[in-house]
């Protein structure tokens, strides 16, 4: 395929780009710190190959510093008992100060992960919605009594913060993540040790630096950048860690919730997913089409949520594969700083070479490629980029229609009944989210039912609010964010029992 087959954009000027890199550093205890052993890391835009930023690189013992201030702010109580009306103040301000930063932060989440910068930009303003929401559950939080259980008895249900937090972000939504989690746990009265990844660390640092400016109090949340070993694994087997909220892939949060149960720690898991979008042939198309589009080249495909397989009824499979490619064509995919840009950089060579893997072995395989199918070229751009791929006549049995390819890449396989179109859809081992195309409410309710997802859209896909919760069945996690759920996976349950007077029957008369 040329280049000219496509809708490109090409570098703006670098003007944009950095004059220096970012620098970032742990947050332990209140204080900016290096690295004891003074190690750093750097990180390269994957589309412009500058360099963007260079941080410290973590250790056992920045674990161990991060882990005792968080365990201390707990353990003293004035955070986790301070009042909702105090961490509701303390959250606004927060969410007020990342509308200030917006333009910063989304600058440099494009220069790092490589997606458009309209896109960043919206992400953060979504995340500033999070903490507003955040801090009005905080002044929610409220357990139950009981009455009823005689004269002289009380009974109480406290909701209690769960403790210590491990909080593990991906690089495909840095931001947006952490803001999914860290306001709810703040809300909750946990303290918390943030781990970023390290290709995408410095939108963590700056949120750092806000915290730090609303006057949240020292220890309460501290931020250590690194690798996955040993800053992710002595963050999920640490003694006094009460709980780990992890997203990223299903395989490293298989080995998080086996590491964890050592000490049996609470466990939040967002992970992968090989999501359906089912179209019936009385769909509304021009919306279906336009929805599968936009839910497969959505950040080039590197998101949970993708919408990386479609299932067709036979009777509209060639018109819908038709009309996706062409509007596929129409994508603006190119360099992420220009503001028209849709689709921008796929994060890393590696992962650029594994997207490519999964569809050659589908071509190999038998699959016939519509679109796309290799790498793109972007002129005057050094960074990785891939060709925004349609790929039909797929069978359950290929690895692109089981697995997270987790890139610009449509698969397409056909059903010719409702009861095939479902099993198709739950023929995956993930159950994150499904979508139905169908004009017959009684069609999309029945599948909504029966699909094992955790989020299902009818005649819509990849809208999202605040006030619902989001998580998979299965493989794709367990435990739930946002919407009173998202509170609710940081608190404990503890009941109280209270006797009145004395009324206790003695067990042994000894009289």
């Amino acid at each position: 395929m040329t280049i000219h087959d496509l809708t490109v954009i090409s570098a703006v000027d670098g003007s944009a780009l950095p004059k220096k890199p970012f620098t970032g550093r742990h947050l332990i205890d209140g204080q900016w710190r290096d690295s004891l052993d003074g190690a750093t890391f750097v990180r390269r835009s994957p589309a412009h190959g500058t360099l963007v930023s260079v941080s410290a690189k973590g250790g056992s013992e920045d674990v161990e510093a991060a882990v005792a201030a968080a365990r201390r702010r707990f353990d003293d109580g004035r955070w986790p008992f301070s009042s909702g009306k105090k961490r509701a103040s303390l959250l606004t301000r927060v969410a007020d100060l990342i509308d200030r930063e917006r333009e910063r932060i989304a600058l440099v989440e494009t220069l790092e992960s490589g997606k458009p910068i309209s896109q960043a930009r919206a992400e953060i303003e979504g995340a500033a919605d999070l903490w507003r929401y955040a801090a009005a559950l905080a002044r929610t939080v409220h357990g139950d009594s009981h009455n009823s259980l005689g004269q002289d008895i009380l009974g109480f249900v406290l909701k209690e913060p769960v403790g210590v937090v491990s909080i593990i972000t991906p690089w495909n939504f840095p931001f947006l993540i952490v803001s999914q989690k860290l306001p709810f746990a703040l809300a909750a009265g946990c303290t918390a040790v943030i781990k970023p990844s390290e290709l995408t660390p410095s939108t963590t640092v700056i949120l750092g630096e806000l915290l730090l400016e609303a006057g949240l109090p020292d220890g309460v949340v501290n931020i250590v950048l690194g690798y996955g070993e040993p800053v992710g694994a002595g963050l999920t087997t640490h003694a006094d860690v009460d709980m780990v909220s992890f997203t990223g892939s299903t395989g490293v949060g298989k080995s998080i919730a086996a590491s964890a149960a050592a000490t049996l720690k609470k466990v939040s898991l967002e992970l992968g997913g090989k999501n359906p979008q089912v179209v019936f042939p009385d769909a509304d198309l021009d919306s279906a089409i336009d929805a599968i589009v936009f839910g497969v080249y959505f950040n080039a495909g590197e998101c949970c949520n993708s919408g990386s397989r479609i299932i067709v009824h036979k009777d509209i499979a060639q018109e819908v594969v038709e009309r996706v490619v062409a509007l596929s064509k129409k994508v603006p995919f190119g360099d992420p700083l220009h503001p028209e840009t849709r689709v921008g950089a796929i994060i890393s060579p590696e992962h650029c070479r594994k997207i490519d893997g999964y569809v050659k072995s589908a071509a190999s395989g038998g699959a016939a490629i519509h679109l796309g199918g290799g790498e793109l070229a972007v002129p005057g751009l050094s960074g990785q980029f891939y060709q925004p791929t349609v790929v039909s006549d797929v069978t359950g049995d290929m690895a692109i229609a089981r697995e997270e390819v987790f890139g610009p890449v449509l698969s397409v396989l056909t059903f010719d009944t409702p009861d095939e179109a479902l099993g198709l859809a739950n023929a995956s081992s993930y159950g994150l989210s499904a979508g139905v195309w169908s004009e017959n409410v009684h069609t999309c309710l029945e599948f909504a039912r029966k699909v094992k997802a955790g989020t299902v859209w009818t005649n819509t896909w990849m809208d999202g609010f605040a006030e619902l919760p989001f998580g998979g069945f299965r493989e794709s996690g367990q435990g739930r964010e946002l919407g009173r759920y998202g509170l609710e996976e940081f608190l404990e349950v503890k009941t109280l029992q209270m006797r009145l007077g004395q009324s206790r029957e003695l067990w042994l008369n000894s009289r």
